[in-house]
């Protein structure tokens, strides 16, 4: 069965798309950047970061691209000063509730929430900052949890329920009081689900979850083996490209 294509204005310029597109994936198709930090190809949406926010003609509240079909003659705008100025304020208040110390985090220079920060412009934080004490879960073996450094993007939850079928990972506490926790909040390392697979780490876009013993300059993280899985699932398609 062929699916339907849609015809949407994208920045000023005409595209098409498969129904069952969202923005995002439209605009990636394109080559048109937009922003995630929750978003990752291969896993479920949640739409938490809020980052890839777009205007769209006839709406005046501003839509998550990542979430969002397209639609007939819709009209998306991916960047303006008005998103640019909600996307910076965003980075900002993530900077500013955790303790986000660049040079002395162990994925300084892999980080996507540093590389957002760039892209947005954030060269200060205006707010004030809250300089939480919150934990560092080293109970594991193999892997580190600093709660510090977590931006509740969701991915740990996804890839270890969807992907790896554990669902070790889960989230705790409401507003500022959010935290992500293992099994029914119990250390890292006395959890009875977690298979040690690693791939929360793998997923995780700042250094909030690290491999214990790695020099800063080894821990890029290779997310490759996400749509190996996917495909291999999806498309019966078993090879590593």
């Amino acid at each position: 069965m062929v699916e339907e294509i849609k015809t949407l204005t994208l920045n000023g310029e005409m595209i098409s798309a498969p129904a069952s597109s969202t923005i995002l994936e439209a605009a990636r198709e394109h080559n048109v950047y937009i922003p995630t930090l929750c978003h990752l190809d291969g896993l479920s949406e949640v739409g938490a970061c809020r980052l890839c926010m777009v205007e769209i003609d006839g709406n005046n509240r501003l839509q998550p691209a990542c979430v969002t079909r397209v639609e007939e003659n819709m009209v998306v705008k991916t960047t303006s000063p008005r998103l640019n100025k909600y996307r910076r304020m965003i980075i900002e208040l993530l900077f500013a509730e955790g303790n986000h110390i660049c040079s002395v985090c162990v994925v300084n220079g892999h980080c996507e929430l540093q590389e957002i920060g760039y892209k947005v412009g954030m060269d200060h934080v205006r707010f004030d900052y809250l300089h939480q004490d919150k934990k560092v879960d080293a109970s594991h073996d193999r892997f580190v949890l600093d709660h510090n450094r977590c931006v509740l993007c969701q991915r740990c939850v996804r890839v270890c329920d969807e992907i790896e079928a554990a669902h070790t990972w889960d989230i705790a506490g409401r507003g500022i009081d959010t935290f992500v926790i293992t099994d029914l909040a119990m250390p890292w390392g006395a959890s009875t689900s977690c298979t040690s697979c690693g791939k929360c780490t793998l997923v995780c876009p700042t250094g909030a979850l690290f491999e214990k013993g790695k020099p800063v300059t080894s821990l890029s993280k290779n997310r490759d083996f996400l749509q190996y899985i996917v495909n291999a699932r999806e498309k019966n398609e078993w090879i590593k490209k």
